[in-house]
C-alpha cells in the first residue's frame, strides 16, 4: 500500500482517465472490439504511470506492475518509465529513480521504459532533460524519441498529425546526429497513427499516405510496431494492410520484428504476435526476435564503418534488408 505522500503524487501527477478514451481525443472509431483494446492499452499505460508516481521504490512499483493482466503489462512499465522518469525531473528530487528501475525486472522491459521516457520529455521542460538519463545506452536512446513522438500524435493530433508539423531544430541529443532526431520522432508518430486511425487498416494508410513521401518508410514502421505490439487486428485485415503498403512492406516488418523482439524478451508473447510476425515478416516471434539480436550493434552512438549515421539506424537498416531483395535498401 502507498503511503499518504505517494497517493498523493499519483493524484497529482497522474493524467485523468479520460483522456485515454478514443472518443475524448478524437479519434476514429473502427468497431467496439478496436476501441476497447486501444483504450485498454491506454488504461494499463496510465495504471503503471501511477505505480511510479505512488511508489517509495522501483521495486515496490515493479511489485505491482507483475500483477498487470499478460497481454498490457508491456504498456503498464511503458507508463511507469514516464512517470519515473517524471519524478526525476521534479525540482528537489535525488533523480536516478529510471536507471534504479532499470536495473530490475524493468530490464526486460527496456524497450518500452526508454520509449515511457519519451513521454517524459514531452511533458518536462526541456531544461531538465539531462536528469532523464537519456544518454545511459546510445543505441537505444533513440526509442525515446518514438515516445515523444508518439506523446506529440496522442495529444496534439490536429498539429503533428492534421498539419503534419516537424520540430525544427531538435535540441537532443546534446552530443551529435540531431539531423535524425525528426527521424525518430516520426517512427513514433507512425505508431501513433494506429491509436488516431482507431486501428482502422484503411484509415492508417490514408493518414500515413497524407504526410510527405520522404516521411513514409519511419511512419510505416511505427504503424508496423503498433499492429505487432498492440494488436487490434484480424489475420485477414493484417493481409489486406500487409498488400496496400506496398514496398513499404519491408518497414512495417522492421517495425513489426522490434514489436516481436519486445514481447519476447519480456516473456510476454500473445496469439496476436504471431499472427503479426507471420504476415509483415513470414517468420514467428521467435524468429523475428533472433533477427533484431543477431544484427545488433553494440551499444555506441555510431559505427566505425558507418561514419555520420546512428548506429540506431544501421540496426533499423539490417533488419529491414532482411525483408528486401535489395540488400542496400534504407530504413
Amino acid at each position: 500500500m502507498s503511503s499518504p505522500w505517494g497517493a498523493l503524487r499519483r493524484r497529482v501527477l497522474t493524467p485523468n482517465i479520460s483522456a485515454t478514451k478514443l472518443s475524448v481525443r478524437g479519434f476514429h472509431y473502427k468497431d467496439e472490439t478496436a476501441r476497447e483494446l486501444l483504450e485498454t492499452v491506454g488504461r494499463s499505460f496510465l495504471e503503471g504511470y501511477g505505480f511510479a508516481a505512488e511508489s517509495r521504490t522501483p521495486v515496490e512499483a515493479e511489485r505491482k506492475l507483475e500483477e498487470m493482466p499478460h497481454k498490457f503489462r508491456g504498456f503498464a512499465y511503458e507508463g511507469a518509465g514516464m512517470g519515473f522518469a517524471v519524478r526525476d525531473a521534479l525540482p528537489f528530487g535525488r533523480g536516478g529513480r529510471t536507471l534504479r528501475f532499470l536495473e530490475g525486472k524493468a530490464r526486460a522491459h527496456d524497450y518500452m521504459v526508454i520509449v515511457g521516457v519519451g513521454w517524459a520529455m514531452a511533458r518536462v521542460p526541456r531544461s531538465r532533460w539531462s536528469r532523464l538519463g537519456l544518454d545511459e545506452d546510445p543505441l537505444l536512446r533513440w526509442l525515446a524519441l518514438d515516445g515523444y513522438g508518439f506523446h506529440q500524435a496522442f495529444f496534439h493530433t490536429e498539429k503533428y498529425v492534421r498539419d503534419q508539423y516537424r520540430e525544427p531544430a531538435f535540441p537532443w541529443p546534446v552530443d551529435g546526429h540531431r539531423e535524425y532526431s525528426p527521424r525518430g520522432i516520426d517512427q513514433g508518430i507512425g505508431r501513433a497513427l494506429w491509436f488516431v486511425g482507431g486501428a482502422d487498416p484503411k484509415v492508417v494508410v490514408d493518414l500515413i499516405e497524407s504526410f510527405d513521401e520522404e516521411r513514409h518508410a519511419d511512419l510505416y514502421a511505427g504503424s508496423g510496431l503498433a499492429a505487432t505490439y498492440a494488436g487490434g487486428l484480424p489475420a485477414d485485415e493484417l493481409r489486406w494492410y500487409a498488400d496496400r503498403v506496398g514496398p513499404y512492406l519491408p518497414n512495417v516488418a522492421q517495425g513489426s520484428a522490434f514489436a516481436a523482439t519486445a514481447r519476447v524478451d519480456q516473456g510476454l508473447v500473445v496469439e496476436h504476435t504471431g499472427v503479426a510476425t507471420r504476415i509483415f515478416c513470414d517468420m514467428t516471434p521467435d524468429e523475428a526476435a533472433r533477427l533484431c539480436h543477431d544484427t545488433r550493434p553494440p551499444a555506441v552512438a555510431e559505427l566505425p564503418e558507418h561514419p555520420g549515421i546512428p548506429a540506431f539506424e544501421v540496426w533499423r537498416r539490417r533488419i529491414t534488408a532482411a525483408f528486401t531483395t535489395d540488400a542496400d535498401v534504407t530504413a
